[in-house]
């Protein structure tokens, strides 16, 4: 397949997903299940507290384990940008929930209950964080709203870095001033902390997961799983597939976990070779 091939492929799937998984005006419910949640994913990781997997959803976050799947919390608050930065500590975008106050964008909010509980602590009202990502006490946001790539050392003040349209970031553990983008332009690169931006050349990726700072993995836009040991400089084919467009990538340990387009949570522990259905998700 040629470049043009494979970048109008990312486009292609990168839109797909994005109309699976990002909020289209449609209010979240209040009485939506746990498996109907899963329906509608926006980002995933694994509470260092528990060892558990939790799933930032439509409808609020969801905690998969067994025997079964359910609701963290009360909250059903639209959860986007969600990311884990230690132990039961989140922090997280998003959009009210039914019958909620309040601006329309969440702009930062944070739990430190493992998302029993949430508060705000930035942008309310003024950011949609699609994507946020923190290392080294860096926290790094994709705002929807202004198509910008937001910085932050306090969460509380943000520096705007540069626009970005991108569906996926990764930051490097330990050098937090190098960041990756998935685009429809194909994988970009900043070594200046998302200032500026260069083609970083390589596979079309649609997910990345940065585990450590010489274990990066990300999906391609035909589904193969990729692992780079050199931050993004060449890349090894591994044994993984994913079955559909994913919606949601993340890893811990030796265990990948994926979320599909498809409704389903899938978890493999032989690096994406083969895929076992998590509790409530649709087979």
């Amino acid at each position: 397949m040629t470049w043009a091939g494979v970048a109008a492929g990312v486009a292609l799937l990168i839109a797909a997903v994005t109309a699976a998984v990002a909020w289209r005006g449609d209010p979240p419910r209040s009485d939506s299940s746990p498996a109907d949640a899963l329906g509608h994913v926006h980002g995933m990781a694994v509470n260092p507290a528990d060892e558990q997997l939790y799933v930032a959803t439509h409808h609020g976050v969801v905690r998969v384990s067994d025997p079964e799947a359910a609701y963290v919390g009360k909250g059903r608050q639209d959860t986007m940008g969600f990311t884990v930065i230690g132990p039961d500590h989140f922090l997280a975008s998003g959009h009210p929930a039914p019958g909620e106050t309040g601006p329309r964008h969440l702009g930062l909010i944070e739990s430190t209950d493992a998302g029993r509980t949430w508060r705000s602590v930035s942008l309310s009202g003024q950011a949609d964080f699609h994507a946020l990502r923190s290392a080294d006490g860096v926290t790094y946001g994709l705002d929807s709203t202004s198509g910008s790539l937001l910085a932050s050392t306090d969460r509380l003040t943000w520096q705007k870095r540069s626009e970005i349209d991108a569906y996926d970031l990764a930051v490097q553990p330990g050098q937090p001033d190098t960041l990756l983008a998935t685009t429809e332009q194909g994988l970009q690169r900043s070594n200046d902390g998302g200032r500026s931006w260069t083609a970083a050349g390589g596979p079309a990726f649609v997910l990345l997961h940065w585990a450590s700072r010489d274990r990066l993995h990300g999906i391609t836009a035909d589904g193969q799983i990729l692992v780079s040991a050199d931050a993004a400089v060449t890349w090894s084919r591994t044994a993984g597939r994913v079955p559909d467009a994913p919606a949601a990538f993340t890893t811990h340990g030796n265990v990948h976990f994926v979320a599909t387009a498809d409704g389903r949570v899938l978890t493999s522990a032989d690096a994406g070779a083969t895929w076992q259905p998590m509790p409530t998700s649709r087979s």
